[in-house]
């Protein structure tokens, strides 16, 4: 029987994919996989270990933390700051950035903004979870210590990204700007292995994610495009079956195997929409892009746009190709 290539072999026979680093890509995806495993076990365990439930504190949005939410943030800051390619570090649940100044980042060249644990309010009733990731190079002069300017950038200067799914299975996937690939956890051997090899959104999809208790608040252009996918067309093979679960990376992870289009738009109870332009969208636009589908927030490119603070919020349409244009026809109709 053929045996799987693990993720750190991928990682070394595709070095010449990230051509900046000598070694510096395989450590830092090496420190998301060990902290993936460590969150992946204590999400397996949750209940018998006391850890489901709320953490009794708020994070910098206003959101109740899970207990959870608090560990896998420690989890990945604590396995990425025992790594000397990283100089500092945001995440979705810290009210500001990171600086690791310590001497062995001196010289580090990297960034990593993270939201540890999306969909984290699905935890205690055991639905799909996931972590985000996203790697930049500083702009800042090595050597010094990091600023808020080197985690304002555009999405267009990820050198990486990724998500780790803690579903029925746990899979990292990731892209480093040639290509999207899938690996899949086996708990019994403790490695990844290539699972979904140049994953690509079909040519077409029947699948839109959308949080519709929120439809009253939407804008016009979403409405009428709710309602077009849910009209009878044989020919477009509507209407579009309705998937959604309040997790970004199950519903992302489901759309692009299978094709389909996620919408959080703007007009909800978040005025700017719900989703962070640096921990959510960012990375998730990067593999949309690498897997051939579309990621803008209604009408302008989300890798263009140039951020202004650490937890902005965007409009968020992502998926195949075909369906976000046709989401974004109905937005410019709309206006």
């Amino acid at each position: 029987m053929e045996r799987h290539i693990t993720l750190g072999e991928f990682i070394i026979e595709n070095q010449k994919d990230f051509p900046y680093a000598k070694g510096e890509l395989s450590a830092l995806l090496s420190s998301i996989r060990l902290a993936g495993k460590v969150v992946n076990q204590a999400i397996n365990k949750a209940g018998l270990s006391e850890i489901l439930g709320k953490a009794g504190n708020e994070n910098v949005q206003g959101e109740d933390q899970a207990k959870l939410d608090v560990m896998a943030n420690d989890v990945f800051i604590g396995t990425l700051r025992n790594r000397g390619e990283i100089c500092g570090i945001a995440s979705e649940e810290l009210e500001d950035y990171l600086v690791f100044d310590e001497d062995m980042h001196k010289d580090a060249k990297y960034i990593v903004l993270m939201d540890p644990l999306d969909g984290s309010s699905n935890i205690d009733v055991d639905i799909t979870v996931g972590t985000i990731f996203s790697i930049y190079r500083r702009i800042s002069k090595p050597g010094e210590p990091v600023n808020k300017e080197d985690f304002l950038q555009p999405g267009e200067n990820q050198v990486a990204a990724g998500y780790i799914i803690y579903g029925t299975s746990t899979i990292l996937v990731y892209t480093t700007g040639n290509g999207v690939n899938g690996f899949t956890f086996d708990p019994g051997i403790g490695s990844f292995f290539l699972s979904h090899p140049e994953i690509k959104f079909p040519d077409h999809g029947k699948i839109y994610s959308v949080n519709e208790g929120n439809y009253v608040h939407f804008p016009t252009g979403v409405k009428k495009y709710i309602k077009w996918v849910q009209e009878i067309d044989e020919k477009d093979g509507r209407p579009y079956t309705s998937r959604y679960t309040g997790s970004l990376v199950a519903d992302f992870h489901r759309n692009m195997l299978l094709g389909g289009i996620y919408l959080y738009p703007t007009g909800t109870t978040s005025p700017k929409g719900k989703l962070r332009l640096l921990y959510e969208c960012n990375p998730m636009a990067f593999l949309t892009e690498q897997a051939g589908g579309k990621c803008t927030d209604g009408f302008t490119r989300i890798l263009e746009l140039k951020p202004t603070e650490l937890h902005e919020r965007v409009p968020f349409f992502c998926g195949n190709k075909e369906m976000v244009e046709k989401a974004e026809e109905f937005m410019r109709d709309n206006q």
